[in-house]
This record gives C-alpha cells, sequence and structure tokens, in this order.
C-alpha cells in the first residue's frame, strides 16, 4: 500500500490560497504582538511623567511584561502541545504556520511571515504619533490591543495543524485536515495513505545544501535513544534538547536567540532615551518628553522602517553567504552602529546609528529564527518546538 507523510502532501499541493489565510490570520497575531513590545518605548516616558515616578520604577513595566512573556512561552507552549498549536497563542505563531508550509519554501515564508511583525512596529509607531498628540495613552492602550480582538471571530475556523495531529496520532483528523488544503488550493493529495513517519527519520529530499552551515551535529549522533516521542510531553523533548550529544549546539543556539533579543528590544527600548537632541549627557542631565513632544514618536517610526531594509538584507545575505555568516555579519555590524551611541551625537546622527542598528538587530533575528528549525534534521521537531518556546 502506498503512503506519504504530511510533507509530502505539502510538497504536492504547493503554497496556495489556505496557506495564505494561514498567514494572514498568523501575521495578524504577530502584528499584536509587535505593537505590545512597542507599546513600552511611549507608555514608559509618559507614566513617569504624569505619575512622577522614579526611572528604576519605570523600568519595572518593561521588566513585568518580559516576565509576562517568560511566563506564557513556558505556559502556553505546554498547552499548544497538549491540546493544540491553535491554542499556543503568538509564541507558537511561526511554528503553526510553518507546519503548513512545504519544507523547501520555508525559508523564504519565514522572512515574509517576519514582515508582519515590522508591520506592527511602524504602525505602533504611526498610531502612537497620532493618538497621544491628541488624546492620551490610555487610548493608545486600548487601540493597541484592537488587533487581538480581530482574532477572535476567526478563531474556530482555523485550522489545526495536520503535523501536529499526526503526532498525536490523531491521523484521520490530519487527513481531513490535508483535504481541506487539497480543495482550497485546487490540488490533489498525493495516493495512498497518510502515515507519520519514526521520529528521526529524516526526508533527505527536503535539505538544501544550508545543511552544511549548521552547528557540527552529526546525524549518527543522533541514536534512538535520543529521539522523543511527540506523546512524551515538553519536559522529556527539553531533556532531549540538554543531553549529552545535543547540549553543546542547544546552549550555543540558546546564547544566539540571547543575544539577538539582547540587542532588538534594547533597541526598541533605547530609542526612547537617545532620540532626543536636546539632552546633555556632558552634564549628566536627564530629559523626559513631554506629551506635546512628537521628536519621539518620530525617531521611533524613523527606526522602525529600518526593518523592512534589514528583512531585505538578511532575505539576499543567506542566498550568498550562509545563515551563520550572515548572523555574525549582522550582529557586528549592529554593534558598530552603536559604538559611536556612547557619545553625544546630534538628532540626525542619532536617529541614523538607531536606524543601521536597528535594520542588522532585526535581520539577524531573522535569520536566526530561520536557522534553528533547521536542527530539525537532527532531531525531532517536538523538541524545536519546546526549543523555540525557551529561547523566545
Amino acid at each position: 500500500m502506498e503512503t506519504y507523510t504530511t510533507d509530502d502532501a505539502l510538497t504536492a499541493m504547493g503554497f496556495g490560497k489556505l496557506q495564505g489565510l494561514v498567514l494572514v490570520y498568523a501575521g495578524m497575531g504577530w502584528v499584536a504582538e509587535a505593537m505590545e513590545v512597542m507599546l513600552l518605548s511611549f507608555v514608559g516616558p509618559l507614566i513617569r511623567e504624569e505619575w512622577k515616578i522614579s526611572a528604576q520604577d519605570e523600568s519595572l513595566l518593561s521588566s513585568v511584561v518580559f516576565l509576562g512573556m517568560l511566563i506564557g512561552a513556558c505556559g502556553w507552549g505546554y498547552v499548544s502541545d497538549k491540546y493544540g498549536r491553535r491554542l499556543g497563542g503568538s509564541h507558537v505563531y511561526s511554528s503553526w504556520f510553518l507546519e503548513f508550509v512545504p519544507a523547501q519554501n520555508r525559508g523564504f515564508w519565514m522572512i515574509i511571515f517576519s514582515f508582519f511583525w515590522t508591520i506592527g512596529t511602524v504602525l505602533e509607531a504611526s498610531l502612537a504619533w497620532i493618538v497621544v498628540s491628541t488624546l492620551t495613552w490610555r487610548w493608545l492602550l486600548a487601540l493597541t490591543a484592537i488587533p487581538c480582538f480581530l482574532l477572535l471571530p476567526f478563531f474556530g475556523i482555523t485550522p489545526e495543524s495536520p503535523r501536529y495531529l499526526c503526532a498525536q496520532n490523531r491521523i484521520s483528523d490530519a487527513t481531513l485536515v490535508l483535504e481541506r488544503i487539497a480543495e482550497t488550493n485546487q490540488a490533489t493529495l498525493p495516493p495512498g495513505v497518510l502515515v507519520y513517519p519514526r521520529d528521526g527519520e529524516v526526508d533527505h529530499s527536503t535539505l538544501t545544501s544550508e545543511a552544511d552551515h549548521l552547528l557540527p551535529l552529526r546525524e549518527k549522533d543522533c541514536t534512538d535513544d535520543d529521539v522523543i516521542s511527540p506523546k512524551s510531553g515538553s519536559a522529556a523533548a527539553l531533556r532531549s534538547l540538554l543531553s549529552r550529544k545535543l547540549r553543546r549546539s542547544t546552549l550555543l543556539l540558546w546564547f544566539v536567540f540571547y543575544a539577538n533579543s539582547f540587542a532588538y528590544y534594547g533597541l526598541v527600548l533605547l530609542t526612547a532615551q537617545l532620540s532626543n537632541a536636546n539632552r546633555s549627557c556632558a552634564s549628566g542631565l536627564k530629559y523626559v518628553k513631554s506629551e506635546t513632544d512628537a521628536s519621539l514618536y518620530k525617531d521611533t517610526f524613523v527606526t522602525s522602517l529600518a526593518e523592512i531594509p534589514g528583512l531585505i538584507a538578511s532575505a539576499l545575505l543567506v542566498e550568498w553567504f550562509g545563515r551563520k555568516a550572515t548572523m555574525w555579519c549582522l550582529l557586528f555590524t549592529c554593534c558598530g552602529f552603536l559604538g559611536p551611541l556612547v557619545f553625544y551625537q546630534s538628532e540626525l546622527w542619532t536617529t541614523g546609528l538607531l536606524f543601521g542598528a536597528r535594520a542588522c538587530a532585526m535581520g539577524s533575528y531573522t535569520v536566526v529564527c530561520l536557522y534553528a528549525p533547521e536542527v530539525r534534521i537532527f532531531f525531532s521537531w517536538h523538541a524545536v518546538n519546546v526549543f523555540l518556546r525557551v529561547t523566545a
């Protein structure tokens, strides 16, 4: 009897209308997530001025938000493994979307998916520029929440990941989802019966020369003892990632994620402090913008636009130099842009340097998000999902 896997089916059907709808739905979730993160750049200074709080108290706002993201990444990640990807929220949107995409096209569509994050950052900067000058920061909070509510009416009709359903041994449900994709895309499924391959099996036909750029893992290192069952849970997947043969690669990738996150989110929050050309570093004076000062919103808007060339650059560089070389180049270039900001710069130079640093940080972050899932070549995709949640 002929058989096929989810990757075989997705490759045969290609990227079509249903994947486009999944892209829009998951992308809107990332728009909402990006707007929430960007909100910190505007609300912190405004709250500090209105409530007359210290800089330390202002920093607690960002700390609480990122603490919530950490708890959510672990908690909702567990939910997504146990009850389905659709329930996992923004922490698993990228994994959920990529599980609908043919294997050979995932790199390209991951970069396209990242554009939704950039849309969210630019939209929030534009919204703050318009709203805060006429209303208050409370209105900005309310309007920022709108994209989240726009997703709710469509939750009931969003499909579950066929890969997840297969991993849970729900083959009939996965087949129904694949049939729905085929009908929507006006395509046909491969002949035969859907099966889920043994964890750790590798479809070498889907691999590209990029495997040469991965961390120094060897396929023979991943024995049956290291492979985990999808039903064994997130804890077992995490133990697999920290096993003796995978520990080095896991820790290296965690550090790369940490460095990229530190650079990107640090730049987002730092823009509010560095965008004021009237500050006086030499005298040690601290200056907080008033609600009527549009300089912060203008500079944040401009630096948010930097993510667009950053994404384009990352898409081109990974094709020419590979994943690791591109990450190295973009991160060190980001450091080069940040270095002069240690000293006083004019408003124009400050904005320009922040623009370059933000472009490099976004490009590098996109490449590492593209690079990390490729480790699935060597071990379970379920373990990779846990890895991505922990590093998030």
